[in-house]
């Protein structure tokens, strides 16, 4: 699945999601718990501002960004918090 994302590019110019859009609502990244490349792709596992954690990918080629998938059951939402869907 296609999803907006807002990045900011630290003093290595390396790209990293502050947040994220899923249709009509905007997620904070809390976290990056983790990270990895492979040949095609720069994945980053993240906590987003919801309690839940995502992974989302990068295509290096054209810079698209999708989301790769949920980790672990669902939690509850903070109090006031948006569903992902």
């Amino acid at each position: 699945m296609k999803v907006g994302v807002e990045c900011y590019a630290g003093h290595r110019g390396e790209e990293e999601p502050r947040a994220f859009t899923l249709g009509a609502h905007r997620y904070e990244v809390r976290d990056i718990v983790d990270r990895w490349i492979a040949p095609d792709h720069r994945y980053f596992k993240v906590k987003a501002s919801d309690g839940r954690v995502l992974v989302l990918r990068q295509d290096t080629a054209s810079g698209d960004w999708e989301l790769a998938g949920l980790v672990g059951a669902a939690r509850p939402a903070a109090a006031g918090a948006k569903p992902l869907h």
